[in-house]
């Protein structure tokens, strides 16, 4: 089984317990976790703390990856809703790895075309997401965590434990 991870956090504005939770979930859980975001060097969260990227998006080669986990956060759009993004996301779909997206993340699953007659679930705080997710053909649920397949989306940081918790379970079968 490959036990390692990509965790794609945005270079600036990522949710800290979003990506902190999970991360230390899948390192308990014995997973290796790479961190991957639009630029290189140190990403900062929306609450100014920061961690080391390990990769620029461009240089992720998503066969090395059990699966690949995306982090919302107030910059998330801004920095990760674009081609490289979807490409990556995409190529994992085909692979039939992992995906997980939480919080305003999910919104990239539906534009990168992957959620299409699926059910998911997100941040919906500007209450967006149910036309999004009808726009993109997706069937919108609203739970905190949603588990369709090998796609794994949540609503945000008071989700963030039992996202973390449902992708080793589903990496760990």
């Amino acid at each position: 089984m490959n036990s390692s991870i990509v965790i794609i956090i945005s270079s600036d504005g990522y949710q800290p317990i979003e990506f902190a939770t999970p991360k230390k979930i899948l390192e308990q859980a014995g997973f290796m976790v790479t961190i991957a975001s639009d630029k290189p060097g140190t990403a900062v969260a929306a609450d100014k703390s920061t961690t080391r990227v390990d990769l620029t998006l461009n240089n992720v080669i998503i066969d090395h990856y059990a699966a690949l986990v995306v982090v919302g956060g107030p910059g998330t759009l801004e920095h990760l809703d674009n081609q490289a993004t979807y490409s990556l996301i995409k190529s994992a779909y085909q692979t039939k790895k992992l995906i997980a997206a939480i919080c305003i993340a999910p919104r990239i699953l539906a534009h990168a075309g992957i959620l299409k007659a699926k059910r998911a679930t997100g941040w919906d705080g500007d209450g967006e997401l149910a036309e999004i997710f009808r726009e993109y053909g997706v069937i919108y649920e609203p739970r905190p965590v949603v588990v369709e397949g090998s796609i794994i989306t949540a609503i945000g940081p008071s989700a963030a434990h039992e996202f973390g918790t449902k992708i080793v379970e589903r990496l760990s079968r």
